[in-house]
């Protein structure tokens, strides 16, 4: 009797591992600095390979890039056999300025439909909401994991970083939206630069929506996400992954190491997490 017991209670440890963990999402979020910065030796022609570096290493699932110029996320495009991507120039709904766009791998995920709104009072059409400097737009997607069938949204954004009303007010349509194209409570990822530290009283509404991939995985770090080229603070902290409907968020990484001996390939550092169904 005691012995059956111990094999019971050893072929339970053994099955634990796959009870207790599902099938993983590996999520990023990259503000990839646009390529038309002045930047000298950190211009886009010399971080661009590094990118591609990084992303073979890393090995998202899914990411959203902030920042991108048409360019640079044709580049990605070409240059990676496994990503495809959706999203459009904020200046126009088309190619012209920054794209929020969503990248997935063809292998592990299918989109399934995709959508693009304004941060703005009209969210609709290419406009400048409140008292933003800048068009602002969020990239949305509905995508099915192949290995499990399951679908899940990702949304990708880049608040304001001069307007305090447009930060507010931008991220509370993303709230909004979310729950409207999501009335079937599926799994729900947020990722993006908001321009915002934790402590925000804008992000107070997300937080009771949603879950910091930073604040609530089992392994975290406290690393700042913006370095400014080595000369931001300790706390700079403005880029983010959300999520709700996952089982679990075992590890948060923000990605400081280096790829071809380079500090930095871009002046925020990729964040990334693995989510569990």
């Amino acid at each position: 009797m005691i012995r059956r017991f111990i094999l019971t209670l050893m072929a339970a440890a053994l099955l634990l591992p796959q009870l207790s963990f599902g099938q993983e999402l590996k999520v990023m979020s990259y503000n990839i600095r646009l390529g038309s910065g002045e930047d000298g030796t950190n211009s886009w022609q010399f971080r661009a390979p590094l990118t591609l570096e990084m992303l073979e290493d890393q090995a998202p699932d899914v990411f959203g890039v902030q920042e991108a110029l048409r360019y640079q996320v044709d580049f990605i495009k070409e240059f990676t056999d496994d990503y495809e991507c959706v999203g459009v120039g904020r200046d126009n709904g088309k190619k012209e300025g920054e794209h929020m766009s969503i990248f997935w791998n063809k292998k592990t995920v299918k989109m399934l439909k995709w959508g693009t709104f304004w941060l703005s009072e009209t969210p609709e059409k290419p406009s400048m909401g409140w008292d933003a400097a800048c068009y602002r737009t969020a990239t949305w997607a509905l995508l099915k994991d192949k290995r499990t069938g399951k679908k899940f949204y990702f949304v990708n954004t880049h608040l304001d970083h001069v307007g305090v009303q447009a930060r507010k007010n931008g991220l509370k349509l993303i709230v909004d939206r979310i729950a409207e194209i999501n009335p079937e409570g599926l799994p729900m990822i947020l990722t993006g630069d908001f321009n915002i530290k934790p402590s925000a009283p804008e992000l107070k509404e997300l937080d009771a929506r949603m879950k910091s991939a930073r604040k609530f995985a089992l392994k975290t770090d406290n690393h700042n996400t913006y370095n400014a080229w080595g000369k931001a603070k300790k706390d700079d902290v403005i880029d983010y992954i959300y999520f709700s409907g996952f089982s679990s968020c075992p590890e948060y990484q923000t990605v400081t190491k280096k790829y071809s001996d380079r500090a930095f390939i871009s002046d925020h550092y990729p964040i990334v997490s693995r989510l569990i169904f």
